[in-house]
C-alpha cells in the first residue's frame, strides 16, 4: 500500500509538490504577504539560470564568444538577458542559506539586481529581512527552488520555473480569495478569452493588466498554435503598485517584453499611459461595477462617443475605453457584470443601444457563476468588432452571437469553479463556426442563437443570452410547481440542520461557563 502512495506522490505535477511544501514553510505569514517572498525567490531563480548559462558560454570562450569577458554587461544586454551581480547569483545565495543572515542577503541582491537593469528599477521585492520571516524557513524556501532543475538551464527557466511562476500566483490568489481577485483572472477565462479572439498578430492591449496573465496567455496561444510570438507585441497598464510588480516578474519569466506595461496610480480613465495606441486586439478584466472611477472630472471626455457613462458605475466607461483604443479592425474581448447586459440606469441602455446599432456588439457569451474569485456577481463575456464585415471573417453585420454557458464548468471547492479544456473548446468553436467563412454553425436550443439586430431591438437591447436561446428541448416541459416545491424542502432541510447546529454551538457554550465557573 505505501509503495502504492509514493509512486502516487511521484507522479503529482512538479509544481503542486512544490506548492505544498512551500506553503507547510508559510507558517503564520499572511498569503497577500507570503506570495512576494515565494515568487521573488523563483522570480531571482530564473534570472540566474538564464544568466548562469550565458556566462559558462563566455567563460570557455569559443566560437562566437572567443574573447569574451564573462563579466561584461553588455554581453549580457546584447542577447536580452539580465546582468546578476556576483553576489546576487543563485549559487552564491544557496551556499548562505542556513546563515542568519541570509534575509539580508537576498534584499541586498535584489537592489543589486535593480541597479544593474534599469527595467527592473522599483520592481523586485526586498522583503526578506523582516521579523515574521524565520530564517530556517527561508533556507527551506531557497533549497526548494533551487531543486527545481529539468533540463537544461533555458529551457528549465523559460517553461519549468514560468509554469511555476503563473501556478503559484493562481494558488495564491485562491488563498487570499476576494483580495486575490484583484491581481488574477482566472486562467480558464483567460484561455476562453484568448481562444475566441484569436490573437495571431499585432497589438495586444490591456488597460487593467492586472499580473499580466492576459499577455502570458496571448504569447502561448500563438506558440501553441505555430505562430511567431514576435509577431504580437502588449501594451498594458496598472494602477496598483504591487500588482504592477508582479506583472513585470510573470512577463520577464516568460522572456516577454513588457517595456510597454505601464504603471501610474491614477488609472487609464485619469492618466491614459497610451494615449495613442490603436490595438488590433483588446482583452481585459476590468472591475466590476466601480462606483469610485473619477466619472465627474470625465463627463466631456473625448473617448464618450457613444454617450457619457454614469459617474456611479465605470462598466460602461470601460467598454468606450476600449472602443477608443481599436484599431480600425480591432477586436476586443472581455468581462464584465451580467447586470452590464440590461442595465438602463443613468443612460446605460442608451448607451448600449448605439453599440448595437454601430455594429459594434459581435458576440456576448453568459458565464457560470462562481468563476471569480474576488466577487459572486454574475458576469459575462462582451467581443466586439470594429469591422464586422471584413473580408477576414464573414459579413455578419446584421447579427449578434448569443453563448448561454450558465451550466458550464466545474467545482474545484465549495466557492470556486472552472471552465473544463472541453468547455473552451465548445464555447470557442461554436463563435468561430459562426464568425468564419464556411463554418459549420447552427443554432442550438437552451445554448447558442445567432440573433438579428431587429430581434435585438425588439428585446429593447437587452444582451442576456438567456432571452434568445431560449430553452434546452428536454427543458420545455419544465414543471415550476414541482421545482419550487423541491426547492422549499431542501430550504426547509437546512434551515433543521442549522437550528441542530446552533442548538449544538449554545449547548457546548454552557458547558464551557460553567466549567470556567467551577473552576
Amino acid at each position: 500500500m505505501a509503495k502504492n502512495n509514493m509512486n502516487s506522490k511521484k507522479e503529482e505535477p512538479i509544481e503542486k509538490q512544490l506548492w505544498k511544501a512551500a506553503d507547510k514553510l508559510r507558517k503564520n505569514i499572511d498569503a497577500a504577504e507570503y506570495k512576494h517572498i515565494v515568487l521573488g525567490l523563483i522570480f531571482l531563480k530564473y534570472i540566474s539560470d538564464v544568466f548562469e548559462e550565458l556566462y559558462q558560454k563566455l567563460k570557455k570562450g569559443e566560437g562566437e564568444y572567443a574573447g569574451a569577458d564573462p563579466e561584461d554587461k553588455d554581453e549580457y544586454k546584447a542577447e536580452n538577458i539580465f546582468f546578476v551581480p556576483e553576489k546576487a547569483r543563485w549559487s552564491y545565495l544557496q551556499s548562505r542559506a542556513k546563515l542568519p543572515e541570509i534575509g539580508k542577503d537576498i534584499d541586498g541582491a535584489m537592489d543589486a539586481i535593480e541597479k544593474e537593469n534599469p527595467s527592473l528599477k522599483d520592481v523586485l521585492p526586498k522583503v526578506y529581512a523582516r521579523g515574521n520571516l524565520d530564517t530556517t524557513n527561508l533556507g527551506g524556501l531557497i533549497d526548494l527552488v533551487g531543486n527545481i532543475a529539468l533540463g537544461d538551464a533555458k529551457a528549465r527557466s523559460a517553461d519549468i520555473l514560468g509554469h511555476v511562476f503563473e501556478y503559484f500566483l493562481g494558488e495564491f490568489a485562491l488563498a487570499e480569495g476576494k483580495k486575490g481577485g484583484q491581481f488574477y483572472t482566472p486562467r480558464s477565462v483567460v484561455e476562453l478569452l484568448v481562444e475566441m479572439l484569436e490573437p495571431y498578430k499585432g497589438r495586444v492591449f490591456d488597460p487593467c493588466c492586472g499580473s499580466g496573465g492576459m499577455f502570458v496567455q496571448s504569447e502561448k496561444f500563438v506558440q501553441d498554435h505555430q505562430g511567431k510570438v514576435n509577431d504580437i507585441s502588449i501594451y498594458g497598464q496598472e494602477s496598483n503598485k504591487t500588482t504592477w510588480r508582479l506583472a513585470k516578474m510573470n512577463l520577464a519569466i516568460r522572456g516577454i517584453d513588457s517595456s510597454q506595461v505601464k504603471w501610474n496610480n491614477e488609472g487609464s480613465f485619469l492618466n491614459d499611459s497610451h494615449k495613442d495606441l490603436k490595438a488590433e486586439y483588446v482583452i481585459a478584466n476590468p472591475p466590476f461595477n466601480d462606483s469610485d472611477w473619477s466619472g465627474d472630472l470625465l463627463r466631456k471626455d473625448g473617448r464618450w462617443k457613444y454617450g457619457a457613462p454614469p459617474a456611479s458605475n465605470a462598466n460602461y466607461a470601460w467598454i468606450q475605453h476600449f472602443i477608443y483604443h481599436l484599431s480600425p479592425s480591432g477586436q476586443a474581448g472581455f468581462v464584465l457584470a451580467k447586470g452590464a447586459l440590461t442595465s438602463k440606469s443613468s443612460g446605460e441602455g442608451d448607451i448600449r443601444k448605439e453599440f448595437v446599432e454601430a455594429r459594434l456588439v459581435d458576440c456576448i457569451v453568459n458565464l457560470p457563476a462562481k468563476l471569480f474569485l474576488n466577487t459572486q456577481i454574475p458576469a459575462s463575456l462582451w467581443f466586439l468588432s470594429r469591422n464586422k464585415e471584413n473580408g477576414k471573417y464573414r459579413n455578419r453585420t446584421d447579427e449578434i452571437l448569443f453563448i448561454d454557458a450558465r451550466n458550464m464548468g466545474y467545482l474545484i471547492n465549495r466557492r470556486t469553479r472552472e471552465l473544463s479544456k472541453e468547455d473552451i473548446r465548445k464555447i470557442a468553436e461554436t463563435y468561430h463556426n459562426w464568425r468564419n467563412p464556411g463554418g459549420n454553425y447552427e443554432d442550438i436550443k437552451g445554448f447558442c442563437n445567432s440573433a438579428s439586430i431587429e430581434r435585438v431591438r425588439e428585446l429593447d437591447y437587452v444582451l442576456t443570452p438567456g432571452r434568445y436561446v431560449g430553452l434546452p428541448d428536454d427543458e420545455d416541459d419544465f414543471d415550476f410547481k414541482e421545482r419550487f416545491t423541491k426547492l422549499r424542502k431542501e430550504f426547509e432541510e437546512q434551515l433543521k440542520e442549522e437550528e441542530k447546529l446552533n442548538a449544538l454551538i449554545i449547548e457546548n457554550l454552557a458547558r464551557v461557563v460553567i466549567n470556567n465557573g467551577q473552576d
